[in-house]
């Protein structure tokens, strides 16, 4: 890597920011990486030293640890402990009370602390985001430059032949087995790639979130990014999988029974949106997604996917209906680098001369009401009655349903070239209790014609959380007390008991703070004072997470300056 700022931010930064929500409303949350607090390296170091490679043969794994893509690779399997009782357990179900919900944390170095001071025993829990961001600090603290990247609409195709099938019953309750993913997070490390060839170097994407099985372990990579993008299927590490997170086309079914069902909707555009990290130097977020693959519906983009599904075909792996899907016919273009708009995860059959979509009517925010209109639209010269089963549901990240929050029917009879709003409430005490601490709600429209076609209009929404609010009260200087104010709101229409606050930061506070929060009045504001003594000069982010067991956690971070008074450095408060 020859870009000295690039060597700055993938090398010697020790925060970073982590995107998460749904493609069309991206947030972001700090991630303290750590790499340079005390012990760490060590820790790293002991991690390689765990692995079943080492365990096997410690002196040729010690012969291979100056080569990247081995040290890459087995550093994917031991992070997560599926099958090398590695360093963390992942969990996407069920609960977290012999551990520590992944949402609660907020860096890598308490999850590295943890596994060393337990005698290296697994830690519990993470989800992607967190073996993102733990693998990114044991990379960075390794000397590989690393980013976390985040990829929406991400495909976890388990059968390997480019499609994904998303299941509705009748009543349009989503019943899919495979896994459409809101977003996933994994790792990018920056290095030469001598047995695949010089073009094929730079960034090499390494996933330690246990999806599948590779060379008997759970762990994926490295994968080149310009394999996945020339559609280089056949290449070393597991880029088939990567290549089909980014270009899987996705079915859309309605089962009536097991054995009835019907294929309403065919997306070849819906997989691989926006795919986001960090910037270099600053705390906006880049769109990486053309690194990945070419722009929808360019020649470029149907070229490489001939390629792909002809290396499928002769692998035995494609199915004969995903045959021509893409191969014949350009699709229509979108821009390339730009966010889609807030319409893009509905479903509309273009078949049908009746199409839909929902609209929010106000950015939603968690404890308030939903407010949705179906809005549906007659292209035809004749009126239709359309039969409406409306549904929402609690859902993970993982596009997984948990939890039905209603269900209710309706019908309605729209004129010719008229377009018809159907009002859809979900109130604030429908769903408080039944979503998951992703705040994602699925609502589902399943429409049916006079002449039994069916049309689904769905639409995932992320619900806003409350922001924290961090304010530095004295000037920041290394081995000086410093003064901070941290403000939040109880998000909730009953009374807060049980808040906990937790403050940490690279060079900042070397042991997390965890500070109670008095009782707070539904909807009501709170206020904590507190002093932190930096231990380390220049550009510092604190991170707070206020957690409780009524609601899922809420993140804040603030970025400020911290002045060494032995150099000339200059004081600079200003919020980034």
């Amino acid at each position: 890597m020859e870009d000295e700022n690039e060597r700055q931010e993938y090398v010697l930064n020790d925060s970073g920011t982590i995107y998460f929500g749904l493609e069309d409303y991206i947030m972001e949350e700090p991630w303290n990486f750590g790499q340079f607090e005390e012990g760490i390296l060590d820790i790293c170091l002991k991690i390689l030293d765990n692995t079943v490679h080492h365990q096997q043969d410690p002196v040729l794994d010690y012969s291979k640890r100056n080569d990247p893509i081995y040290v890459s690779r087995v550093l994917t399997a031991i992070v997560n402990s599926l099958d090398e009782d590695g360093l963390l357990e992942g969990r996407w179900t069920g609960t977290y009370r012999d551990g520590t919900d992944p949402q609660e944390w907020i860096g890598s170095v308490e999850i590295l602390q943890k596994w060393q001071k337990s005698g290296y025993k697994t830690v519990k829990y993470g989800q992607c985001w967190v073996f993102a961001g733990v693998l990114c600090t044991v990379f960075r603290a390794l000397g590989i430059p690393t980013r976390v990247i985040t990829n929406f609409c991400s495909a976890h195709d388990k059968e390997k032949n480019l499609s994904i099938d998303t299941i509705y019953s009748s009543t349009g309750r989503n019943k899919s087995k495979d896994t459409m993913w809101n977003y996933h997070c994994w790792n990018e490390c920056w290095f030469l790639r001598p047995d695949l060839g010089l073009d094929y170097g730079g960034w090499q994407v390494l996933d330690s979130t246990p999806q599948e099985i590779s060379d008997a372990l759970y762990c994926c990579g490295p994968v080149s990014v310009h394999a996945v993008k020339e559609g280089d299927l056949d290449l070393d590490y597991d880029t088939l999988f990567v290549y089909s997170e980014v270009n899987a086309d996705r079915y859309t079914w309605v089962y009536y029974d097991k054995d009835v069902k019907e294929k309403v909707y065919t997306d070849t555009n819906f997989v691989g949106k926006n795919m986001s990290t960090k910037s270099v130097g600053t705390f906006e977020r880049e769109i990486i997604t053309e690194n990945y693959k070419y722009p929808e519906g360019s020649e470029e983009e149907r070229v490489i996917y001939q390629k792909a599904t002809k290396k499928l075909a002769e692998m035995g792996k494609l199915k004969k209906e995903h045959l021509g899907e893409r191969t014949g016919k350009k699709r229509s273009k979108k821009k390339k680098n730009v966010d889609t708009s807030a319409d893009s995860n509905n479903e509309e059959p273009v078949t049908l001369v009746i199409t839909g979509k929902f609209k929010l009517q106000a950015e939603p925010k968690f404890g308030e009401d939903v407010n949705l209109m179906l809005i549906l639209r007659n292209s035809s010269k004749n009126s239709e009655t359309v039969k409406i089963k409306l549904s929402s549901s609690s859902i993970e990240y993982t596009g997984r349903p948990r939890s039905e929050i209603f269900k209710d029917s309706t019908s309605c009879t729209i004129a010719p070239m008229e377009e018809k709003e159907i009002p859809v409430k979900i109130t604030a005490s429908m769903y408080e209790e039944e979503l998951t601490k992703d705040y994602l709600i699925e609502a589902v429209a399943l429409c049916e014609l006079k002449t039994k076609k069916k049309l689904l209009v769905r639409k995932v929404i992320a619900m806003g959380k409350p922001p924290i609010e961090i304010k530095v009260l004295s000037y920041a200087v290394v081995d000086e007390p410093c003064e901070l104010q941290i403000n939040f709101t109880n998000p909730l229409s009953v009374p807060l008991n049980d808040g906990i606050l937790l403050v940490g930061g690279s060079g900042l506070v070397k042991k997390l703070i965890k500070k109670k929060v008095p009782k707070m009045e539904p909807n009501g504001q709170g206020s904590i004072l507190l002093e932190i003594t930096p231990y380390r000069s220049g550009m510092r982010q604190l991170v707070v997470d206020l957690i409780s067991k009524q609601f899922p956690p809420i993140k804040g971070s603030h970025n400020f300056h911290v002045e060494n008074l032995n150099t000339e450095e200059t004081i600079d408060l200003t919020d980034n």
